[in-house]
């Protein structure tokens, strides 16, 4: 044995040598009692003692370091295995004419002349999973509260429509219209969670992968947030995330573990269905994925559980006497049994408890066919009861169930284990044949030999329905289930909005100031200042929100357990369990799905909120573009804030942080509706209205995307008759010209409008042009107001022919039109099209770089000299003025030396 001196002086596997030994002689008792049975009883006896002494340890709440892995076995032994309180006979039976519709209902969709697609054996390896949350634990809605929140997993889904159908949720003709959405309308069935698609059935979009996990971890927190505010009671509500093993490859399924751990979110699990396979192979062939994830959730602060074994094992292993079993389970790779999957007994017995005398001893009087049927904790119904109710009763921290299935199980041979299982999707007369008697369903060979399988109802007066029903009434009522309790809220009035707009007068200041300026009105209001709920990724303080600290306070669990450094200061840093800013870290992600978790409240609990959330604009859109398609897909809302926006306006920052193209990244989300405002009237309005769109009588699924500017610039106040349809539509006049003889019109958006204002006094004092300058904000409306005229046009011929809002509004415009903004010439020339007349565009194309603003911009050639030779090349053109005005412009304004510019306004953060 090593003595003291030989030890080395550190942390070694998390347990400190360097701690002083106050009782050496007791120290080297236990030593030497380890020793002992090392020598004696060999190193497994060892080690099982060291495990339970660990065990005790913990029940006795002395701190000792976390294991970061246990043995390949079940969690929750035999003995502590709860009373299962269901019918396992009859969950049997539903369960498989569950399986069996599933299958036929994907392999249906390949019928001549349609072929859509499907996934079944997703669905076969994790039927046992949902069957029992369905029958025990998933809480419907009918209890009046929000239920249970369930992420379903994506390629499941035709399980779920399968249960539905026997429920007489569905009927046969919604099974034949899977994938068929507009084909087989209103009948058909989207091909995973999309509630957009059915509003009424499915509540949370878990595809594309890796959204379900996070969505999960802030829907679990935003219950926690609304019952410390008062809001909504969610005691009752659990979060269920079913995902795959293959899915925790994503970076947001396993990115945010620690948030759940850290607010102790025990109204959270996941269930990881873990068939050892990706889309074309195994997940780790050569490793083990659940040792794997055990490590990771272990680390990050979760209550793990595994479900390997099935119940089978269990005489398998109470004969481990010396753990040559758990060892062989503990290294065989994950590989190795897939393999096991698909082969016979003979050869699980020859390769798997071959080679030790000891495993042959195990199973000599076993059959071949026994050793074949050796099966995985997925499938077993008691003992995923068991982990599903240790999930819930446990307290403190959110809880994963590791739960090892075979991808295909019950299939057929040629389905089961193969890599191939996830793109077959049609089963064959054999395959049928051989589903069928493995389900032992009575369905006779001849409906299987021609035409299409049938589906398989038991009959609605048959006990495996009427326990299905009874099931669900008992736990509150069918899931998924998606229903809108909420009612309009009762809005501000003028008084709210009216210091907006009254301008700035002297000060200087720049959009996103004007922005949380009205939020802090809004957030006094008394009917609705409670609903807001502001989100930033650690950058409150950037956009000028440090103000609503002492007030609105930071959202923290735990709430503030240390005196903060700047207590003293009038803007402190306030956490409290009750606080209304959730400040999610340097997570564009997670604030994202706080976002989402935020904006579909209305729905998942009846409780409108209205979230705020603001960030850079370069790492919204173009870092979680998944994540807002997401949002448009569970039809939540909000206010989305891209802030220090533009391509030259946060200069400072350079490349990575000039964003020129979020607003077009915007225009691809058919829920988002984007503006790009140039002042604060106009943002009063556009906050005016999304409020009624979003929040008020016939609510739209919609949000709003702002994007605002960190440019200090003096705010006029509303023009009196201001056009206030023309700032909704996206585009009004803003100044008429005043002077000059020779027609044009600018259209400018953002912080470009003062630009376009002053190339406007360029032209009329030097070039006598006299252009008028509109306001467009926004372009992305304009566009999508002219694409639905078109479409309507196209269909109805007969009827009078529309006309979009962009050409209405220019008709009468003179001269050609040249527009300009912040961002890539794409974004204004989504209108070229329905422009009258010339149509020219400025825009700041290429990377971004620090620099001053007023060199960016002669960079990109958007300044307002600029624009002024852009005017004259449209006017040459036409033949309005002669051609050698552009060279004396380009020269007199230097327009190619970005030295000659005004450096412009420093500053402005916020």
């Amino acid at each position: 044995m090593a003595s003291g001196s030989d030890r080395n002086p550190i942390i070694i596997g998390g347990l400190p040598s360097q701690v002083p030994d106050f009782d050496p002689e007791e120290t080297q008792e236990w030593l030497d009692s380890l020793d002992g049975v090392v020598d004696e009883r060999g190193r497994e006896r060892a080690r099982y003692l060291m495990l339970r002494l660990i065990e005790r340890a913990r029940e006795k709440r002395v701190a000792v370091p976390e294991m970061r892995s246990t043995d390949y076995v079940n969690t929750i032994a035999t003995k502590d295995e709860p009373f299962f309180p269901g019918n396992e006979e009859i969950e049997r039976k539903i369960l498989n004419a569950t399986r069996w519709n599933a299958a036929v209902m994907v392999s249906r969709a390949q019928r001549p002349g349609i072929g859509v697609g499907g996934h079944i054996a997703t669905f076969a390896s994790s039927a046992s999973l949902y069957d029992v949350g369905f029958n025990h634990f998933f809480r419907g809605k009918d209890a009046g509260d929000g239920g249970d929140q369930i992420f379903f997993q994506g390629h499941a889904s035709p399980g779920v429509y399968a249960r539905a159908f026997l429920l007489d949720r569905l009927s046969e003709s919604h099974l034949d219209g899977f994938r068929q959405e507009k084909s087989r309308a209103p009948h058909g069935l989207s091909s995973y969670p999309h509630p957009r698609m059915m509003p009424d059935f499915w509540e949370f979009p878990t595809v594309s992968m890796g959204l379900g996990p996070i969505g999960a971890i802030y829907q679990a927190r935003m219950n926690r947030y609304l019952h410390a505010r008062g809001i909504a009671d969610t005691s009752r509500s659990r979060v269920w995330a079913f995902l795959g093993d293959g899915e925790m490859d994503e970076p947001e399924s396993l990115g945010q573990l620690t948030l759940a751990a850290r607010e102790g979110l025990d109204n959270l699990t996941f269930v990881v269905n873990c068939n050892l396979q990706r889309l074309d192979g195994p997940v780790r062939g050569n490793g083990k994925i659940i040792q794997e994830l055990e490590s990771v959730f272990r680390g990050a602060g979760w209550n793990v559980i595994k479900l390997v074994w099935d119940r089978s094992w269990d005489p398998l292993l109470a004969q481990d006497r010396d753990g040559v079993l758990v060892n062989k389970l503990n290294t065989t790779p994950d590989g190795q049994f897939q393999t096991y999957a698909t082969e016979t007994g003979a050869y699980i017995r020859e390769h798997f408890f071959g080679d030790d005398q000891r495993l042959r001893s195990m199973v000599e009087n076993m059959t071949d066919d026994q050793l074949l049927h050796l099966g995985r904790g997925g499938h077993d119904h008691r003992k995923i009861y068991a982990a599903y109710k240790a999930a819930t009763e446990h307290r403190g921290q959110p809880t994963v169930i590791l739960a090892q299935t075979i991808k295909g199980w019950t299939l057929g041979p040629n389905f089961e284990g193969r890599n191939a299982t996830h793109q077959m999707k049609k089963l064959t007369v054999d395959d049928l044949k051989g589903f069928r008697d493995r389900l032992r369903l009575p369905i006779p060979d001849k409906e299987l030999e021609s035409g299409l399988p049938p589906y398989y109802h038991p009959g609605r007066e048959s006990e495996e329905i009427q326990y299905m029903h009874d099931r669900r009434k008992g736990l509150g009522g069918y899931v998924p289930t998606r229903v809108d309790r909420s009612k309009p809220l009762v809005l501000p009035g003028d008084k709210t909005y009216a210091a907006l707009k009254k301008g700035s007068g002297q000060q200087q200041i720049a959009t996103t100031m004007a922005f949380v300026r009205l939020l802090k009105d809004l957030m006094r209001d008394k009917e609705i200042g409670k609903r807001f709920v502001p989100i930033a990724p650690d950058e409150y303080r950037t956009f000028g929100m440090d103000s609503l600290f002492p007030t609105a306070k930071i959202y923290n669990p735990l709430g503030q357990t240390y005196e903060s450094v700047d207590r003293d200061l009038l803007l402190s840093y306030k956490e409290t369990p009750t606080g209304q800013m959730l400040h999610d870290g340097i997570s564009e992600a997670g604030c994202t799905a706080s976002l989402i978790a935020a904006g579909s409240s209305y729905a998942t609990h009846g409780e409108p909120l209205i979230p705020v959330y603001v960030f850079y604009s370069m790492f919204g859109f173009q870092r979680t573009g998944d994540q807002f398609w997401q949002m448009a897909d569970q039809m939540a809302r909000g206010f989305v804030l891209g802030a220090t926006a533009g391509r030259t306006t946060l200069t400072g920052e350079g490349t990575q942080h000039a964003d020129g193209h979020s607003q077009l990244l915007a225009s691809t989300n058919p829920a988002c509706v984007a503006y790009d405002p140039a002042f604060g009237f106009e943002i009063a309005h556009i906050v005016r209205d999304g409020l009624r769109r979003m929040y008020g009588e016939n609510a739209e699924d919609v949000f709003y995307y702002l994007t605002v500017y960190n440019e200090p610039i003096h705010h006029p106040a509303e023009p009196e008759n201001v056009d206030v349809e023309g700032i909704l539509k996206g585009l009004y006049r803003f100044r008429q010209a005043e002077g000059g003889e020779i027609p044009a019109q600018i259209l400018a958006s953002g912080v470009a409008l003062p630009w376009a204002l002053t190339a406007q006094r360029i032209l009329a004092e030097e070039w006598h042009v006299k252009a008028d300058v509109w306001s467009a904000t926004s372009w992305n409306e304009l566009r999508r107001d002219a694409v639905a005229a078109e479409e309507h046009n196209l269909l109805h011929p007969e009827e009078e022919q529309q006309v979009p809002y962009v050409t209405r509004k220019l008709q009468d415009a003179q001269g050609p039109v040249l527009a300009v903004s912040d961002w890539m010439r794409s974004v204004p020339d989504q209108i070229a099209r329905w422009v009258p007349g010339t149509y020219q565009s400025l825009g700041a194309d290429g990377f971004g770089f620090a620099d001053t603003r007023g060199a960016a911009r002669r960079f990109f050639h958007i300044d307002a000299e600029s624009i002024v030779v852009g005017v004259l090349t449209e006017l040459a053109r036409e033949g309005k003025i002669d051609r050698s005005a552009l060279k004396q412009a380009i020269d007199r304004y230097q327009i190619l030396d970005v030295t000659a510019a005004d450096p412009g306004t420093m500053g402005g953060d916020a």
